[in-house]
């Protein structure tokens, strides 16, 4: 895929990976307006995913979700930081490869350290009943083929700076 300024850049992966992270610095970089997708649900809902949730449950947040994603999508040259469940949607999917899509990859312990750290439990409810750990495997085994499928490149887990670097080098390559 050619990378042209009116490009989309989707950065994908699971929740705690550093997509809002990697995102923001990465949109400063090359001059683009950034978009956190859940804090854009936010932003447009006036609630959190967990009240959401709570109320209507996973379906009804990926309906939502995929509203947000579609209007995101009709704006050019963003870097977007997506929520780590966008891509179990087919027509979600289909909305991110008509972009750039970075894979931000990160171990399970890593992920479950990050969580631990800032629980942030109104942006990321829990997924299932399983503890944090079991549920990070369970939804990784699930999500990263969907991941993979869409990934123009995998971004491997570093400190912030190497992953912006990393991600730079990589663009060049589109």
């Amino acid at each position: 895929m050619p990378l042209s300024e009116e490009t989309n850049i989707y950065l994908i992966g699971p929740r705690a990976s550093g997509k809002t992270t990697l995102g923001k610095r990465l949109a400063e970089r090359l001059g683009r307006p950034f978009v956190d997708l859940d804090a854009q649900f936010v932003a447009v809902r006036g609630e959190t995913i967990a009240a959401l949730v709570a109320r209507e449950g996973w379906d009804a947040f990926r309906l939502a979700e995929a509203e947000i994603l579609a209007e995101t999508a009709t704006q050019k040259g963003l870097v977007a930081a997506t929520g780590g469940g966008v891509v179990l949607m087919p027509e979600n999917r289909a909305r991110l490869a008509k972009g750039l899509v970075l894979y931000l990859q990160a171990h399970p312990d890593r992920l479950a350290e990050r969580l631990m750290a800032d629980l942030n439990a109104e942006q990321r409810p829990n997924l299932t009943e399983l503890g944090l750990k079991e549920e990070i495997v369970a939804t990784l085994a699930e999500r990263e083929p969907l991941y993979l499928s869409l990934a123009h490149a995998c971004l491997p887990d570093r400190p912030v700076d190497e992953m912006l670097d990393y991600t730079l080098r990589a663009l060049k390559m589109f």
